[in-house]
């Protein structure tokens, strides 16, 4: 099969957006009618899109997510139902905050710095000084690293780069969120996954999600792996990608290949196909 079309899904730090369509009864089933939790919203949102694009012809030939993306990606490839979905996403949006609450951290991207100076610099970092991790390799000149206030701004002052502190609620993908990751394993072993229909690229390591155990494994490792989306953009190139359309709102995923200089691939919005 030949595959042209990526079908991408953004994660934390996206904008949620309403919930309607198949998704909202879902939704209220799983949570009733009160506030939609965040990263269900953002889960919503993408779930909603995919179906969209999905009723005016735009199918997708491979799919991937970055980090709580994962998941909508799962859903898309046929793996994961979508009730399983929505009750697994609202699970780690509150799993997340607990553990957000109990081990308070951040995240901070470092752009146009050298990636393996940054992971140089934290792994060298003394580990009685605080916790901090490479979270995300975003693209060649964006970094994010994750851990605790003090240690962000020590790593902070020494590696290059400009530094933008991110609008989360944690330090996600850190030993922050051990507690959050097992309560996860033990929800993702007791879920039945599916083989997938549509190959799913991992945000962990880029390797292509073949079988329903490869994707639980990938969902199972996330929250405390950093999100490699080099090598995500990378696998799609090695399978011949042109196109990758972002599921999501505000387009982070299809601005930070501007950062891929030499990678022929178009990046459109889903509102764009839509609209």
């Amino acid at each position: 099969m030949e595959i042209r079309r990526a079908i991408v899904f953004p994660g934390q730090g996206t904008v949620g957006g309403e919930v309607s369509g198949e998704i909202r009864g879902v939704v209220q089933r799983q949570i009733g009618d009160g506030d939609v939790p965040y990263q269900l919203s953002v889960f919503a949102r993408s779930v909603d899109l995919l179906y969209a694009l999905r009723e005016r012809g735009t199918m997708p030939d491979v799919v991937a997510g970055h980090s709580l993306g994962e998941y909508a990606a799962a859903h898309a490839a046929g793996s994961l139902s979508l009730e399983d979905g929505v009750r697994l996403v609202a699970e780690r949006d509150r799993l997340m905050n607990e553990a957000s609450a109990q081990n308070p951290g951040g995240m901070v991207a470092v752009l146009k710095a050298d990636p393996r100076e940054i992971a140089n610099v934290v792994e060298e970092f003394p580990e009685e000084d605080g916790i901090v991790v490479a979270a995300n390799f975003n693209t060649p000149r964006q970094t994010v690293i994750s851990g605790e206030k003090s240690a962000l701004e020590a790593v902070g002052e020494r590696v290059k780069g400009r530094k933008v502190p991110l609008e989360v609620a944690g330090a996600f993908h850190s030993p922050l969120m051990l507690e959050a990751s097992l309560a996860m394993e033990s929800l993702l072993e007791e879920t039945e996954f599916a083989e997938p229909e549509i190959p799913m690229v991992s945000g962990v390591d880029g390797a292509i999600l073949a079988t329903a155990d490869d994707v639980r494994l990938a969902l199972t490792n996330q929250m405390l792996s950093p999100v490699r989306w080099v090598e995500v953009i990378a696998r799609f190139e090695d399978l011949g990608v042109r196109e990758i359309v972002e599921a999501g709102e505000g387009g982070t995923l299809v601005r930070m290949l501007r950062d891929f200089r030499a990678v022929e691939i178009e990046g459109r919005g889903a509102m764009e196909l839509l609209s």
